[in-house]
C-alpha cells in the first residue's frame, strides 16, 4: 500500500509520499513514489504514484524516455504548453501501460491499476494539481477540493479536513502532513517512512525543499510524540458521558 498527499496553498504546492512497498506481511521494501521533471526558469512537474508497482515504474520509465529522447519520441511533459496537457499525456500513458499489461487488455479495476497525483507549474500559467485515475481521466484541484490523497487515505484524512488552511505557511503545511502520515503509519503496517517531501513556491520553477524525512528525524519524532500527547490531553478535557441519564432505545 501507499500514502501520498498533495496540498495546494496560496503560496504554492506541498507534496509528500511514503516509500514502503510490501508483498506480504513479512516482505517489506522501500521504493521512491515521487518523481520530478524540471526545466529551470520554465517549468516544474512532479508526480506521486500509488497502485501496482510494475505499472507505476513502467509509467515513470515511459515519461523519462520521452523526456530524454528527441524527434519522433515526443510527446514530452517538458514540451506540453499547459499542465492540463501534461495531465492528458500522463493519463493517456497510464491507460496505455495498464492495457499493455495483459494480452487481453487488462481492465483498470483489476490487478494492474494505479492512481497518480500530478502537480506543478508551467511559465505563463498558474500552479495546479490533478488527480489522475487508472482509466486515464482526471480532476483538477479547486477551492472546494484543495488537496488530493492516494493510497491508504482514510486514516490521515481527518486531520487534513480539520486543520488545512490555504493561507498556512509551508512549515505548518509540512507539520500537518507529518501528523497525517504518522496517523496512517500507526494504523496501517503497509505505509511507512522514510517520507519524500517536495515544497514548491509559486513562480519559482524549482523546488524550495526537496528532501527525505527518515524515521529517526528529530522533528518528525517530536511531532509524532507531541501529537499523541495532545490527543490524550484533549480526550481528558472532554466531558464524560453521563450513564445515569434516562434513555430507552425502544422509546
Amino acid at each position: 500500500m501507499t500514502y501520498c498527499v498533495g496540498l495546494r496553498l496560496n503560496r504554492g504546492l506541498v507534496m509528500m509520499s511514503d516509500t514502503r512497498t510490501n508483498a506480504g506481511f513479512d516482505n517489506f521494501a522501500k521504493t521512491r513514489k515521487m518523481f520530478t521533471w524540471n526545466t529551470p526558469g520554465e517549468r516544474l512537474i512532479t508526480i506521486m504514484t500509488a497502485g501496482n508497482l510494475a505499472t507505476t515504474q513502467a509509467l515513470v520509465s515511459l515519461i523519462d524516455e520521452r523526456v530524454k529522447a528527441v524527434g519522433d519520441r515526443d510527446p514530452s511533459v517538458l514540451k506540453a504548453p499547459s499542465m492540463f496537457q501534461v495531465a492528458r499525456m500522463i493519463g493517456s500513458t497510464l491507460k496505455e501501460v495498464i492495457a499493455d499489461s495483459s494480452a487481453y487488455g487488462q481492465r483498470s479495476d483489476m490487478a494492474f491499476q494505479a492512481t497518480i497525483i500530478l502537480s506543478g507549474q508551467i511559465k505563463g500559467t498558474a500552479p495546479t494539481m490533478f488527480l489522475i485515475y487508472p482509466e486515464g481521466n482526471f480532476i483538477e484541484v479547486s477551492s472546494e477540493t484543495p488537496f488530493f490523497q492516494i493510497g491508504e487515505t482514510k486514516y490521515g484524512r481527518p486531520i487534513l479536513v480539520r486543520a488545512y488552511d490555504e493561507d498556512m505557511s509551508f512549515a505548518d503545511a509540512v507539520k500537518l502532513l507529518l501528523v497525517s502520515f504518522d496517523s496512517t503509519v500507526r494504523s496501517n503496517l503497509s505505509v511507512g517512512p522514510p517520507f519524500d517531501l517536495l515544497v514548491y513556491e509559486n513562480d519559482t520553477f524549482k523546488p524550495l525543499v526537496d528532501r527525505r524525512i527518515e524515521q529517526e528525524d528529530a522533528v518528525y519524532q517530536s511531532i509524532s510524540n507531541g501529537w499523541g500527547d495532545a490527543l490524550k490531553a484533549a480526550f481528558e478535557r472532554l466531558p464524560s458521558f453521563d450513564l445515569t441519564q434516562p434513555g430507552d432505545r425502544s422509546s
